[in-house]
């Protein structure tokens, strides 16, 4: 039993001691609305179930990582989960997940991104957020929606967790932000909003697809008519099929053919709360350590079996050669480059920067080091990634080693900002003392020098 700001909680505690608070309310918000505190309540609460996730389409990413199990859906979906080794007065450090997924489907209540495996294995907090995902927490429509209410969910988680999280053993002073795909793009948006000052010590940044810009006030404009031609109705008393449904027409419009596989419409949008008309992730770099990296395949998640693709890998002039070099250009251009920009203008600022890249692949897999293959070494167990394609061939047992070890590169910097031993800061430009961490199908993190970077 837990007592917080709102009231009594009551959750569960398994075999291996961990203490676990599911569908634990941070907020509430009306539809197209900002969140708002949660109203406290008499008696105690049961926090033994995940609460709702925000509605949402098929789990985009299936292809690569299974189907997730069925959770139920509805706007009420500001709900996070905490994972604990102790209700005490510890003072733990304390992790929170942002789950990726285009800002239009994914949770972190899946079971593939529980955070027991840290919790255990560092003595910390892991904190797991749902927040408003495609029209319902990133449409931009002048009196009807502001924008950028998922991020402003996820402020509102992290305000939660500074007011208590020490009723769960964590310190607030020690709280690191880790997100993949969409979940570190958001934590870059967040690096830039000053109403995120003093919320997190330290973030680590997965496969943020940072040549993703923040629409533009003109470009938030034109989703904007997009949603309201599809929808044909007031988006504030349509259904929730209805909005999905127009939701998906403005996907299919705005990104082409493509779809979820391009460029996602609803994002967040520059010069709408939280986010500054200049936004710098940079201003803070001195006061927020990072830990930012890739996979070296990052597009086969997007782009391997899709429609078209295998038609040109049998082109004669083309060819899977052809393709892949395609998919690698991709690559560098949506996420390498630009991450490596980032943590150079980090970097150059002053801050503490740690990069990598993820190499590892399953050897029975045709996705490589795929977009999302770094998740089971952090999070989930063997049964939520048993029927992972991209781990196919690659027995549970011996993804053991390289999973402790970027449990412990993650937990390591959590605690003191830096992580293993043989991981150097990042430094800016091209030289040939700038070097990332490369962890490879060797199941070894091994520092690789690389050139014509910057």
């Amino acid at each position: 039993m837990v007592r917080i700001s709102s009231g009594e909680l009551r959750g569960t505690t398994g075999e291996s001691g961990l203490h676990v608070f599911r569908g634990v309310p941070y907020a509430r918000a009306d539809r197209f609305a900002p969140p708002e505190p949660v109203e406290p309540w008499a008696g105690v609460r049961d926090a033994t179930r995940h609460g709702p996730i925000s509605p949402q389409p098929p789990v985009r990413p299936e292809s690569v990582m299974g189907v997730p199990e069925e959770h139920e859906q509805s706007e009420d979906c500001l709900n996070l989960t905490v994972v604990t080794p102790g209700t005490d007065d510890r003072k733990r450090p304390v992790l929170v997940w942002l789950h990726g997924g285009a800002y239009v489907t994914g949770a972190s209540s899946f079971a593939c991104y529980d955070g027991q495996r840290l919790a255990a294995e560092g003595d910390v907090v892991v904190v797991g957020v749902n927040y408003r995902l495609g029209a319902l927490g990133y449409l931009k429509l002048d009196g009807v929606s502001p924008g950028n209410l998922g991020l402003l969910d996820q402020l509102a988680a992290l305000r939660w967790v500074r007011d208590n999280i020490v009723h769960f053993g964590g310190d607030p002073e020690q709280v690191t932000v880790f997100g993949q795909s969409a979940g570190a793009h958001s934590i870059a948006c967040l690096l830039a909003a000053p109403a995120a000052d003093g919320l997190f010590r330290r973030a680590v940044l997965q496969s943020a697809p940072m040549a993703l810009k923040p629409l533009t006030p003109a470009g938030a404009a034109r989703i904007g008519r997009y949603f309201t031609a599809a929808l044909g109705t007031d988006p504030r008393t349509a259904s929730v099929a209805e909005i999905l449904q127009a939701q998906q027409r403005v996907i299919v419009r705005a990104a082409g053919p493509g779809g979820l596989y391009s460029v996602p419409p609803f994002r967040p949008a520059a010069a709408a709360d939280p986010l500054p008309p200049a936004a710098s992730m940079v201003r803070r770099a001195r006061e927020v350590d990072v830990i930012i990296g890739t996979t070296s395949a990052e597009m086969n998640t997007f782009l391997n079996g899709k429609p078209g693709i295998t038609q040109l890998e049998a082109l004669p002039f083309v060819g899977r050669r052809g393709v892949a070099a395609a998919k690698a250009g991709i690559t560098r251009w949506m996420f390498d480059a630009p991450s490596r920009r980032l943590a150079d203008a980090l970097a150059a600022a002053g801050g503490r920067v740690f990069t990598y890249r993820f190499a590892w692949h399953a050897p029975a897999s045709t996705y490589g080091a795929c977009h999302c293959i770094e998740l089971p070494f952090l999070l989930g167990d063997r049964e939520s990634w048993a029927a992972a394609p991209m781990l196919a061939g690659t027995e549970w047992d011996e993804m053991a080693q390289l999973g402790r070890k970027l449990r412990s590169a993650w937990l390591e910097f959590a605690k003191t900002g830096a992580p293993l031993p043989e991981w150097q800061r990042h430094s800016p430009g091209a030289a040939p003392g700038m070097r990332w961490v490369e962890i490879g199908p060797d199941l070894r993190a091994r520092r690789t020098p690389v050139a014509g970077v910057g």
